[in-house]
């Protein structure tokens, strides 16, 4: 015998509620930027060009180490504004642009969690998907954020240090400035893309638990054992599906004639990892049961 269905009444909404303008970029933008986490981060950023600067005033020229045949971008730090802003990005790119990027994708909704808000964020009412994409907006925002201040700072800092010059690159030639500004441009693009995926893992772990720390200490351990695996030779071309095969790929845009095989095949594998990632922190947190 069928069991006879009972129609489901409309939920009554209140007037002038629309679920599409709840919890606003802006909003959620300034919560985030008044945390102490976000100016720490951004004065970590901010002084590591004037550090840097001190390093190579107190120790001289930088040279080539014990094999002074062989030049790397190291080598001509001092030369230009531009030269110096590519060092700070070739010393940092490879943990210190991975921290700001776990720390802003990582913290923001376990934190919630954390501070046991979360459920009254969702109560107030804030659809689920909605918060969940203000959230990861903000964090790549601010991610995108730190990814430019870092290379800014530098040049300026460069250009009154060591003056305004063409790029100089460590296998021979230059780069005008304009032309050098532009390539740096497109360096600080394909960090950012190559950095989605350490955003997904961060993501998705902060979906996943009520510690911020777990998170983001679990995507920043997880990207230190992707770089790991890429040194393990062995591997072979299955390194080659690592993110962080691809993470000095940019090196090939400030070039002469620049070389984009590079930065296309990592950029893809990026931004593959970082999709899956972010879908299941989509579809983990609609079905979650939140009571924190």
């Amino acid at each position: 015998m069928s069991t006879p269905t009972v129609p489901l009444e409309p939920v009554e909404v209140a007037d002038g509620y629309r679920a599409g303008r709840t919890l606003p970029l802006r909003v959620e933008l300034v919560r985030q930027l008044k945390r102490r986490r976000t100016l720490v981060m951004g004065a970590i950023l901010a002084l590591l060009p004037f550090v840097l600067v001190i390093a190579f005033a107190i120790g001289g020229t930088p040279d080539g180490g014990p094999d002074n045949n062989r030049v790397n971008l190291m080598d001509t730090a001092t030369a230009s504004g531009a030269n110096f802003a590519a060092v700070n990005l070739f010393v940092s790119a490879g943990f210190l642009l991975v921290i700001p990027v776990a720390l802003f994708c990582g913290d923001t909704v376990a934190s919630e969690a954390g501070w046991s808000s979360l459920r009254y964020l969702l109560a107030a009412p804030v659809p689920r998907m909605r918060l969940l994409w203000s959230k990861l907006m903000v964090g790549l925002g601010l991610s995108l954020a730190a990814m430019v201040l870092l290379p800014v700072v530098a040049l300026t800092v460069g250009t009154v240090a060591y003056g305004w010059g063409p790029l100089h690159i460590p296998t021979g030639g230059a780069l005008d400035p304009g032309t050098a500004a532009q390539r740096l441009v497109v360096v600080v693009a394909y960090l950012f893309v190559s950095q989605l995926v350490t955003a997904g893992l961060a993501f998705w772990l902060s979906t996943r638990t009520d510690a911020p720390l777990g998170a983001v200490g679990g995507a920043v351990g997880l990207t230190i054992v992707g770089n790991v695996l890429d040194a393990v030779t062995a591997l072979g071309d299955w390194r080659h599906f690592l993110p962080a095969h691809w993470q000095f790929a940019w090196a090939d845009a400030i070039q002469p004639d620049p070389e984009w095989s590079g930065m296309i095949q990592g950029a893809s594998v990026s931004v593959t990892y970082a999709l899956v990632l972010f879908a299941l922190a989509f579809r983990g947190f609609v079905r979650k049961d939140v009571v924190s």
